[in-house]
């Protein structure tokens, strides 16, 4: 079981990041506004930097990002750490996404990272490096990256038992990591702790690694951080 639950919305809607992306790319294609960057620049490079920390670029990681959205992420790992591009993909289930994501590789000169439309939860992703295809197995990836995505998907609509689409994302997720491969997830809607309850677990397979620390606030005489970021390895 989810440790937080939220209310349905629209968030949490296919149709609303469809919209979404159809206005950023109309607008990349029009000025070159190459989009928003969810949760601020601050939070992509704490993620860059803890990828650079546990998997150097030097020892050419398959990287995944699960809701792309414009690429930003990956984008920051290649061009400011040097993260080979051939072994960078990012899924997203917008197809206007993965456009505008496209659109901004060819802009930027960044050429052979793979862009896919794919819808996480009931597709897997494509196997973008001849190892992968050769193994042919599905575990294939040394780190899955989300910065948003289960948020946006723990807020969509609850089947008959009551579960939102988020309640398969863990196993859906682990399934896809290498054995000894990492899973970092960003998130402003649930705590480290929660976090850790719904990704460390014996079904997962995935094990606490390590967290990212943000600046602390206090209100109401509780403390916390805007965001939270935390790392899981998966078990060899």
């Amino acid at each position: 079981m989810m440790t937080a639950e939220f209310e349905t919305s629209k968030l949490g809607t296919k149709e609303h990041w469809d919209s979404v992306y159809a206005r950023e790319l109309v607008s990349f294609k029009e000025i070159g506004d190459e989009g928003e960057i969810w949760f601020g620049e601050d939070s992509v490079d704490k993620m860059v930097q803890w990828t650079a920390n546990h998997l150097p670029p030097t020892t050419n990681p398959t990287i995944l990002e699960i809701g792309s959205g414009n690429g930003t992420l990956l984008f920051s790992l290649i061009q400011e750490e040097d993260y080979p591009p051939q072994f960078c993909c990012g899924i997203d289930y917008s197809a206007d996404a993965v456009n505008l994501a496209k659109g901004v590789a060819e802009k930027r000169e960044v050429q052979d990272i793979t862009f896919a439309t794919c819808d996480f939860l009931s597709q897997d992703p494509p196997l973008i490096s001849e190892d992968q295809r050769d193994a042919g197995r599905v575990d294939a990836w040394d780190l899955l990256l989300d910065k948003g995505t289960y948020d946006a998907i723990s807020l969509g609509e609850k089947d008959t038992s009551g579960r939102p689409p988020s309640f398969a994302y863990p196993t859906r997720a682990a399934r896809l990591i290498k054995p000894g491969g990492y899973f970092l997830i960003t998130s402003c809607n649930f705590t480290e702790q929660e976090l850790r309850a719904d990704f460390a677990t014996e079904e997962t397979g995935l094990k606490y690694h390590s967290s990212i620390k943000y600046p602390t606030f206090t209100f109401g005489g509780q403390s916390g951080a805007k965001y939270s970021s935390v790392a899981f390895q998966k078990s060899t």
